[in-house]
């Protein structure tokens, strides 16, 4: 169906009626670049709020469909974006968690306080029952390994019990509580956010602590270890600095660092932020959206700054930057307690995971994993329940649209996008990535991040097979504030988009005001 402007309006009511800029893109798709790591698309799960009671852990009692106590429901919607991976079980609760705590039957398990979040912990979720949920969903785990108040004997009997192979005391003891094969688990973080609620550490002390830890986790069989140290928090550049000399290749043991992490929250409590302010999740201004769009691009200021400082130590670049917590986050749902961290979605939300998968994508030499914050109930979630209902949220669908990148060879695109100026700093109009898949399939997203006006754009390729049709996808909401819930689940969510042409080597489309799109080449 052929685009018009009554259309536009009907659809999208907070879009007027103009004539919008051209903006011109051209995609190279015979000149692959580096490998795109599915590991950039994942997740992270917390002992925090309903994240993993109720929105992972029901237990096999709840009239909840469930297998073995973890909601199917969940399982099937992470299952379908292809999740790579998932970080547990924290965060600051990792800081304080002591896995003995959640191995063997679970009456026998002892009653704690999560006091990071101010919770009741059951420890019914423990070691086992995550791995069970990582096989179910099909995903990599990465855990945390308590740096904070935990000891390097602890963290070391963790690793042992999960990788070693039975014969051990440890490896027994795992095999009796109903898993003889090792779990294999190669991704380990060594602390989290050790510069605050890991310890209040300065730089040079984590450096020696992480060295100390890192020295003692064994790898077992054809397990090697990936090990993570705390990076920085935002703009921290001279923590980066002191971890990359101290533990990039440090005497008798070079390899003892895989990642450093880096910690990005988008909101305008951080920079760049001039001036603090809490921002509403849903019911906001195009003011409020612009700020959000400036503090997201700010993360392409943040990966070049410590890319950089990480390639003077590691020109080679063998160790990954490991954004393993970023998100967006507004001000407190007075619905619900403060401490769930609980916040609605829109398509505010989708567009800035989109922005910032891109960025992930044009750091991709270096980027090697990162984990949006959190896969359920908590920040920016790719799920909401409500009690035994669940929605996927506007940026579960934009993860969606992102499939295709996952482990595809990035090409190279080039814009004539011109910059939307905030106080805070400026954010391009149109953001675009595009790979190419082992299929030989190419596929194009795009971020529309104005609020206000459509915007044609059109889009080159150069190099791409002949005879290739195209397919879109296009996430978008007929207002901006709109959300989903378990009476409207779909209300922000993709869609099928034929409204394009395409005569087999340009695309002209308009896009709509704040959306995300999708368009795969295939023959």
């Amino acid at each position: 169906m052929a685009w018009s402007a009554a259309r536009a309006k009907a659809s999208f009511p907070h879009t007027p009626r103009m004539n919008p800029d051209r903006i011109a893109l051209t995609v190279t798709a015979d000149q692959p670049g580096p490998k795109i790591s599915r590991h950039i698309f994942g997740q992270f799960a917390e002992h925090l709020g309903r994240c993993v009671y109720e929105g992972i852990w029901v237990g096999e009692d709840s009239p909840i469909p469930n297998v073995r106590g973890i909601r199917s429901d969940v399982v099937a919607a992470l299952r379908a974006i292809k999740v790579p991976n998932l970080r547990w079980p924290g965060g600051c609760f990792a800081n304080a968690y002591h896995w003995r705590n959640g191995i063997g039957p679970r009456a026998k398990r002892p009653l704690m306080r999560n006091d990071t979040w101010g919770l009741a912990e059951t420890n019914a979720f423990g070691t086992h029952e995550f791995l069970d949920l990582c096989e179910q969903v099909g995903c990599q785990p990465v855990i945390c390994g308590n740096l904070g108040s935990g000891t390097v004997q602890e963290m070391h009997d963790w690793v042992e019990y999960l990788n070693a192979p039975v014969g051990s005391v440890l490896a027994n003891e795992r095999a009796a509580n109903g898993h003889p094969a090792p779990y294999g688990v190669r991704f380990w973080g060594v602390g989290n956010e050790s510069w605050s609620c890991g310890g209040v550490m300065r730089p040079e002390y984590y450096a020696d602590e992480f060295r100390r830890y890192s020295n003692f986790l064994g790898n077992y069989e054809k397990t090697r270890l990936y090990r993570i140290a705390t990076g920085p928090a935002v703009d921290n550049y001279a923590w980066t600095e002191v971890i990359m000399r101290e533990c990039t290749n440090p005497p008798y043991n070079g390899a003892v660092m895989d990642g450093l992490s880096l910690h990005y929250y988008m909101n305008g409590l951080t920079p760049p932020a001039k001036v603090p302010r809490s921002l509403p999740a849903a019911g906001f201004d195009h003011a409020d959206w612009n700020t959000v769009m400036s503090h997201g691009w700010f993360l392409d200021e943040l990966l070049r700054k410590h890319i950089a400082i990480m390639d003077r130590h590691d020109p080679t670049r063998r160790m990954g930057l490991i954004v393993d917590e970023w998100d967006s986050w507004y001000e407190n749902d007075p619905s619900h307690p403060a401490n769930e961290l609980y916040q609605q979605q829109t398509v505010r939300d989708a567009v800035l995971a989109a922005l910032t998968l891109n960025l992930f994508i044009a750091h991709a030499e270096r980027v090697h994993m990162a984990n949006v914050a959190q896969v359920i109930n908590v920040l920016q979630a790719m799920i909401l329940t409500f009690g035994e209902k669940m929605v996927c949220t506007p940026s579960w669908h934009a993860f969606q649209l992102y499939v295709p990148h996952h482990d595809a060879t990035r090409l190279p695109v080039t814009s004539n996008a011109p910059m939307i100026t905030h106080v805070d700093g400026s954010y391009p109009r149109v953001s675009a990535t595009a790979s190419l898949a082992a299929d030989k399939s190419v596929t194009i997203t795009l971020a529309h991040t104005d609020p206000a006006k459509p915007v044609t754009i059109e889009l080159t390729f150069t190099g791409l097979p002949a005879a290739c049709r195209p397919s879109g996808q296009i996430l978008t909401a007929p207002a901006l504030t709109d959300i989903n819930t378990p009476d409207a689940p779909n209300s922000v969510a993709a869609k099928s988009w034929t409204d394009f042409s395409f005569d087999g080597k340009k695309l002209i489309a308009m896009l709509p005001a704040g959306c995300v799109a999708a368009v795969t080449f295939t023959k």
